[in-house]
């Protein structure tokens, strides 16, 4: 990521998982090779790998991502105050999600606006960097 003005823009730059250290994920479609110093799972890395449209000016805008992680904080505190989740649980789900909100992990989010229409694949990264964080 570069940060130009106070914005934050992504340089595409070549690369392949073979040549850096990665991890493997797992979903419905199978393994699926992620780079190790990422902290989204394989919905993301397939959307990247699957639909290589657009550019760096056409990534989802991160007022969007900073909502998700509002929305998200919001489902963990209401999903612990009704007993669904732990405390400690929860307490892990909204400090990440606080995280996102505030743009601490912005670098995570590569995905362009360019989605199936309901923008599940954003809404999977958000989850998958959640989690994994």
């Amino acid at each position: 990521a570069i940060v130009a003005q106070g914005v934050l823009t992504f340089e595409l730059v070549p690369h392949t998982l073979a040549s850096m250290a990665s991890r493997t994920e797992h979903d419905a479609f199978g393994p699926i090779e992620v780079a190790s110093d990422k902290l989204w799972g394989a919905q993301t890395q397939r959307s990247i790998e699957n639909f290589p449209v657009g550019d760096p000016a056409d990534r989802m805008p991160l007022a969007v991502i900073h909502a998700f992680g509002v929305l998200k904080k919001c489902c963990a505190i209401y999903n612990r105050d009704a007993g669904l989740l732990s405390k400690e649980f929860a307490t892990e789900l909204i400090e990440a999600a606080d995280e996102v909100a505030r743009g601490d992990l912005d670098a995570m989010f590569p995905l362009v606006i360019f989605q199936t229409g309901s923008g599940t694949q954003s809404n999977m990264n958000v989850d998958e960097v959640i989690s994994n964080r």
